[in-house]
């Protein structure tokens, strides 16, 4: 252990200055890592993207606002708790495989599987109830009734997300990206068929789509599991399920509960506005739009999602391994690739400004109004990429603690109290909700940024390469 820190001492005063070659080389890595990574979480995401589509088409007011509700429902109470806990595995299992420790890989996967298949029980119970819930903080009784049967139906779902999300985050730290690839492309083909079918050629209508999402989020599942399995690739962190893989559960909880925390802070902030909306005078209109904005920056968030991922995983792989400078390369890389993406996007989506409201509603007073959002979004698109990309280098160093001071400060010290008072107040209802959370997203980049600019990446790699060793994780995980 101290031959580790003395190299890894020797190894920062020799590598003051940094390269443009290595940066360049890092570059590659990043984009090697960040287009599939990006392909995948798409794909995935476009689950629920093309059931609300196909709801929608439905032409009625009360399926798409209902549909649009219960996901946001499913998403806060639970797929956003469950991703938030299986991002804990980018800090273990990323340094765990730079340090070569791939039997832990593996432990540490099948433990978060059997940790958040635990955690789904109460949330079950949770969306069963989701109906009564709703009609006692005051949504509309219909609303509430359509999103409770949907919400239902979700049920099989969150259960196949919890095995999911770590089956992710096993194969993103190897850079076994290939597999996920295939996988989530072939689920996407298999659902968008499958939805159509359950929604239009059914008496299921809307829930339909929540049908179809359950069949093909298991079937992502199937075919994950199956390759895991099988396959020689992953054949150095197999391991076989045994009581030894509750042993790591303590070290899993100190990163996943944290981690959970940060992701979910962030998402319900957003996800809130929906319910805000609710109380707005037409609230059909309010939640309809408000619904296709998010859907929309939910959507395009899978690319500065998929570049924090490859940035996640190179920190997390190069601290583990104990050389700081190439995380740091890592990080100057990922910002620059998240500055480039980001032009491009928001550019575009401005650009379609007066279009893209057709592929969620054929109504003409939903279009016109995501049309008078879109400069808007395209802030949102903007804040972002950046922060995706902050967060995902917070994953990959392990302080989400410190992350989940800066989110809560940001978005319910400010974005949320802005959007109310100028939703409410100042009455400028939609918009308004939409302006207040994007000034929370501005000091969330403006904090993270803050945090990163003063990371001692020496220390944070001496830190990982003792707590891998020594099997010790030091709660003063901070910066230096």
């Amino acid at each position: 252990m101290e031959e580790s820190v003395s190299l890894i001492r020797k190894e920062s005063s020799e590598k003051k200055i940094i390269r443009w070659k290595g940066w360049s080389e890092e570059m590659k890595r990043i984009i090697e890592i960040a287009g599939p990574m990006v392909a995948v979480s798409a794909s995935q995401y476009l689950l629920q993207v093309v059931s609300i589509m196909l709801v929608g088409h439905l032409n009625n007011d009360l399926y798409l606002s209902s549909a649009a509700l219960a996901i946001s429902l499913a998403t806060v109470s639970g797929f956003s708790l469950l991703t938030g806990m299986a991002s804990g595995l980018e800090t273990i299992c990323g340094q765990a495989y730079g340090a070569q420790q791939y039997q832990r890989i593996g432990i540490q996967t099948y433990n978060a599987i059997f940790s958040l298949l635990f955690v789904c029980l109460p949330l079950s119970f949770l969306w069963i109830s989701m109906e009564r819930i709703l009609v006692s903080i005051g949504q509309d009784p219909q609303i509430a009734h359509e999103a409770g049967k949907f919400i239902i139906w979700l049920l099989p779902a969150l259960f196949a997300h919890a095995i999911l999300q770590p089956l992710v985050r096993y194969f993103q730290m190897q850079s076994l990206l290939l597999p996920m690839l295939i996988s989530s492309f072939v689920t996407l083909f298999i659902h968008i068929p499958l939805c159509w079918a359950l929604v239009f050629m059914t008496r299921l209508n809307n829930v339909g789509g929540a049908l179809a999402m359950s069949i093909s989020i298991w079937s992502n599942v199937i075919f994950l599991g199956l390759y895991m399995r099988y396959s020689s690739a992953c054949a150095k962190t197999r391991t076989p399920i045994s009581m030894e893989l509750f042993q790591g559960t303590g070290e899993f909880f100190r990163f996943a509960i944290p981690s959970a925390v940060m992701i979910c802070l962030e998402w319900w902030s957003f996800e809130m506005l929906i319910l805000l909306s609710g109380l707005l005078p037409n609230p059909k209109l309010e939640t309809s739009v408000l619904s296709i904005c998010l859907n929309t920056i939910s959507t395009l968030y899978t690319i500065p999602f998929g570049i924090g991922a490859a940035a996640s995983t190179r920190v997390s792989n190069e601290l583990g391994s104990g050389n700081p400078h190439a995380a740091r390369v890592a990080v100057l890389a990922a910002m620059s690739f998240a500055v480039m993406e980001t032009a491009v996007v928001s550019g575009t989506l401005f650009a379609c400004r007066h279009v893209f409201g057709y592929i969620f509603s054929n109504e003409k007073e939903v279009v016109d109004y995501v049309t008078i959002m879109a400069p808007l979004i395209c802030i949102s698109v903007i804040l972002d990429s950046i922060q995706g990309v902050l967060s995902g280098i917070a994953r990959g160093c392990g302080w989400q603690h410190i992350g989940v001071y800066v989110n809560l400060g940001a978005f319910y010290l400010c974005g949320i109290p802005f959007s109310a008072t100028l939703a409410f107040w100042v009455q400028l209802g939609g918009k308004g909700l939409w302006m207040g959370v994007q000034v929370g997203a501005f000091v969330q980049c403006v904090l993270l940024s803050i945090i990163t600019s003063c990371i001692n990446w020496e220390q944070q790699a001496i830190k990982a390469r003792k707590r891998l060793f020594d099997g010790q994780f030091s709660a003063d995980n901070r910066l230096v």
